[in-house]
């Protein structure tokens, strides 16, 4: 696939752009219609090169891409928990919030092109590699399984980065100084997250190609998907035991490939099947602790 590099990177720019253009106009505030048209809009290209894909090498690599987009997507909302308390706690106002965004993308997609060039790497010269990767994802597992969005204490350097976000912008506006800091702190975030969801789409696919590719068009709608969901975050409290249970399985077929394989194509029916799942668990949960209409 090197042949399609140049074109798959002239692509992605122009969304960048377009991603540039609309969500990040200068003194318009990003209405979640818009934010959801947008994350639609890249949804249905990231559909359609699923489909190119299919056409052109084989409906297995389409599987492949359409599943490792799915997890990094899934895992990627659990990132913007984090994100939402960050700026939340650091007090960033929404136009700040798109400016330091912009840059964790950027970032992002440097640091998610290396990590999985040197996690393809590592899995063709070393056998057992696939267990550490598995192990990995495990703990990632229970790590989540165990944890509460919107209630995860802020400390280390993330308290070290908010005292100094305070000390310089109190509770106005953040001057550049303390900007650069929470870019940091986003970029370290994304350092973290990495190191499960690139096993994760390593698990799934070990062709660096659509596992690149896949991530890269799940990292290209996160601004938009936040914008989209910065209201609606608190009310998917049970997603992260979705996630969980996602890490789980990918963690299990790692490390039971060589006597359990598992097709691709059932990998996304599973990966579907826990998402939606948790996804109506936490809306049923959500209205039935919040009913809209109230006899008191």
């Amino acid at each position: 696939m090197p042949a399609y590099w140049p074109g798959f990177f002239l692509v992605f720019a122009l969304l960048l752009f377009a991603d540039l253009l609309l969500l990040q106009r200068p003194g318009r505030p990003v209405s979640a219609r818009l934010a959801w048209v947008w994350t639609g809009v890249l949804a249905a290209i990231a559909a359609s090169y699923a489909l190119w894909i299919g056409l052109t090498t084989g409906r297995q690599p389409a599987i492949e891409f359409a599943t490792g987009y799915l997890v990094e997507g899934s895992l990627s909302v659990d990132n913007l928990f984090v994100f939402l308390l960050l700026f939340r706690t650091l007090r960033v106002d929404p136009e700040q919030q798109r400016r330091v965004l912009l840059w964790g993308v950027l970032g992002a997609i440097v640091l998610r092109g290396v990590l999985i060039l040197a996690g393809t790497t590592l899995l063709e010269r070393f056998a057992w590699v696939q267990y550490a990767f598995g192990a990995m994802l495990a703990i990632a597992a229970l790590r989540l399984m165990f944890y509460r969005p919107g209630v995860r204490p802020i400390r280390g350097p993330v308290r070290w980065i908010q005292d100094c976000c305070l000390q310089y912008g109190g509770n106005a506006r953040l001057p550049i100084r303390s900007l650069l800091l929470v870019i940091a702190a986003i970029e370290a975030t994304d350092l973290v997250f990495a190191f499960d969801s690139i096993p994760a789409v390593l698990a799934v696919t070990r062709n660096p190609w659509i596992a690149f590719t896949s991530n890269m068009f799940a990292i290209l709608g996160l601004r938009s998907l936040y914008f989209a969901l910065s209201s609606m975050l608190d009310r998917f409290h049970l997603l992260h035991y979705g996630l969980a249970c996602i890490l789980a399985f990918v963690a299990f077929k790692m490390l039971a490939a060589q006597w359990v394989a598992i097709p691709a194509l059932w990998s996304l029916g599973v990966i579907l099947g826990i998402l939606a799942v948790f996804v109506f668990l936490s809306g049923a949960i959500s209205g039935q602790s919040n009913p809209r209409n109230s006899t008191g």
